[in-house]
């Protein structure tokens, strides 16, 4: 499948961070509710004057109320507008948009770049306290309470079983004609100097509520309310689990977004695209 940039346009590369609590996620929705994609093409189009929406293609299309530090979006611009804006759009749009969403760097992407099929990797943290005296005030859109004391060896025993590549199917919410199989290239918790757990989850791509349904199940191993061996009993299952809990949003957020070198943008394009199944399996998912 070809992503050639169609002549004319250039195409531009977006670093970008937002608080997601006051969004309904990142992609644009009917009847008019706030996103991340519909306020950023929003100011883009004023700030350019223009009459069209240039939409955004994005890494990871985040859910309501999940924050991004490090996220990856990519616009196509026609060339004359790209070059009259180039050197003031980036003040112009920090002028533009709320507070709560900030686009840091704008550059004229590589040959075969694609913000989301082009990407090798994704890491988010989720992070959770389990102080009995609740969560710093000053943390509370950003760190989840969880009301029992955590045995932080215990999850990580027990999200060693989850790293590597299987089919998820038993932590995501299932798309129609999408696959569940993806790439857990790390998780691992630890606990900071002020006591906040943290979770590092990187993966090649994250099917929908993978990372907070796969913390869910941890916590339920931390607070010793199932065995060490759980998780990856409900992984082998292959099917979901009632007992598998989606942890509230706003704990979570997107850190990371890694690509390859410049000359491997566009294999990685193309490789992205196709469907994947595991080593020995039948069928197309």
């Amino acid at each position: 499948m070809s992503d050639d940039v169609q002549d004319g346009f250039v195409r531009v590369r977006l670093d970008l961070s937002y608080d997601g609590k006051d969004f309904s996620g990142w992609a644009k929705q009917a009847g008019g509710r706030r996103t991340v994609q519909g306020d950023i093409e929003d100011a883009l189009r004023t700030v350019t004057r223009s009459t069209e929406t240039y939409e955004l293609t994005v890494a990871g299309r985040t859910d309501s109320g999940v924050h991004a530090r490090g996220q990856v979006a990519h616009v196509d611009l026609p060339v004359e507008l790209w070059a009259e804006h180039r050197d003031k759009l980036l003040r112009r749009l920090a002028g533009r948009l709320s507070h709560d969403v900030r686009v840091w760097s704008l550059t004229e992407a590589p040959s075969g770049f694609n913000a989301r099929f082009s990407a090798i990797w994704r890491r988010y943290a989720y992070r959770v306290t389990d102080n009995p005296g609740g969560v710093d005030p000053l943390l509370r859109g950003h760190v989840l309470w969880h009301d029992w004391a955590l045995d932080m060896d215990a999850m990580n025993e027990a999200a060693a079983a989850l790293v590597g590549e299987h089919d998820f199917a038993a932590y995501c919410k299932r798309r129609e004609g999408a696959t569940t199989i993806r790439t857990l290239q790390e998780l691992r918790w630890e606990r900071r100097p002020d006591g906040v757990m943290e979770a590092t989850v990187k993966a090649d791509a994250f099917c929908h509520n993978m990372v907070r349904s796969l913390v869910g199940a941890l916590l339920f191993v931390g607070d010793g309310h199932r065995p060490v061996e759980w998780p990856g009993k409900v992984l082998a299952a292959g099917v979901r689990d009632s007992a598998v809990h989606v942890v509230r949003p706003h704990g979570l957020t997107l850190e990371e977004v890694g690509y390859p070198a410049d000359e491997l943008l566009a294999a990685r394009n193309r490789e992205a695209r196709n469907k994947r199944s595991l080593p020995g399996s039948a069928g197309c998912c």
